[in-house]
């Protein structure tokens, strides 16, 4: 799911033309390489240790 120039992460919408198009380049090739499940996988693994889960006995 490559992004674009018109189709972006809401987080990026804020970021000047410049800014954001070199974040949309940087981010696809995350993506291209593999590095954006590893890191969103250890941002979820961070994400799970910061908030406890109370349901569980």
């Amino acid at each position: 799911m490559p992004w674009d120039e018109q189709n972006y992460p809401v987080s990026m919408k804020n970021l000047n033309a410049r800014v954001r198009s070199k974040a949309i380049e940087i981010a696809n090739a995350l993506l291209e390489e593999g590095k954006a499940i590893a890191i969103a996988t250890a941002k979820a693994h961070e994400w799970n240790d910061n908030h406890p889960d109370d349901s569980q006995p």
